[in-house]
């Protein structure tokens, strides 16, 4: 496993942990734009049409690639909120099998209050990000069978 090492769900409760030392939300927004700083950006040829995600209001691309066990995502964004949510669950899901990504339950963006913290656009974004990282997922584990 890649990670560290870490489950999926210690790597949650991680990201919960760190989310919980701030009492505020503009200090978990900080600590949201911080994680996006350390995402590993695509490069300029990378951001394709094909990785763009639809549902987000600002511009989101996510790139799988694939070995034939694991999928590593990498992404950016031209906003600095979203790269942070897009950088949170890439920590969670990149480095996974397809099977692992789809039977997750992705119960830290809860626990961190992004779904209630966030703007509604935003929250449809996130879901968007969730959503194709799951098709992606669905995709590779077809082709692991063929």
């Amino acid at each position: 496993m890649s990670n560290n090492g870490k489950t999926i769900n210690q790597v949650q409760d991680q990201i919960i942990d760190e989310f919980s030392l701030f009492d505020d939300w503009m200090d978990k927004y900080d600590h949201l734009i911080e994680e996006g700083k350390d995402l590993q950006l695509l490069d300029e040829n990378e951001k394709k049409q094909d990785f763009l995600i639809e549902g987000c209001q600002s511009r989101v691309w996510l790139k799988p690639d694939f070995d034939g066990e694991k999928i590593y995502f990498k992404a950016d964004s031209d906003a600095i909120i979203t790269k942070g949510i897009v950088a949170l669950l890439i920590k969670v899901l990149s480095g996974r099998t397809p099977s692992e990504i789809l039977e997750t339950d992705l119960y830290f963006i809860e626990k961190v209050g992004l779904s209630q913290n966030l703007s509604p656009t935003r929250s449809n974004g996130l879901l968007a990000m969730v959503k194709q990282m799951k098709l992606y997922a669905m995709a590779y584990k077809a082709k692991q069978k063929g």
